[in-house]
């Protein structure tokens, strides 16, 4: 019987969670991380499709409180929009160490 390695969801390198309509992309273990809300979906066919998602790019120190940990935030119009715009973020937030 082989055992199968549990792999985690990834985008351009950096680790994806999701919870009900939060996404989470990027590392607690580094300083920043981006959070994804979808705010509103659309029906498309028997799919729903986010319409509306607020982006934040937030510091991971655990001593701040929530609403001084957001350093950025913006909102989009699809998920593509916003998980690429995080990415941006979350690469120049990163490499400026």
């Amino acid at each position: 019987m082989a055992q199968s390695k549990k792999q985690s969801l990834t985008y351009k390198g950096h680790p994806l969670r999701r919870k009900d309509n939060m996404i989470y992309f990027g590392s607690m273990a580094d300083s920043y991380i981006i959070m994804l809300q979808i705010l509103s979906t659309t029906k498309v066919k028997d799919l729903d499709v986010a319409d509306k998602v607020s982006i934040q790019l937030q510091l991971t120190d655990p001593d701040l409180k929530s609403r001084d940990r957001v350093v950025r935030k913006s909102e989009k119009s699809s998920l593509y929009s916003a998980m690429d715009l995080a990415d941006v973020w979350l690469q120049r937030a990163l490499s400026a160490k």
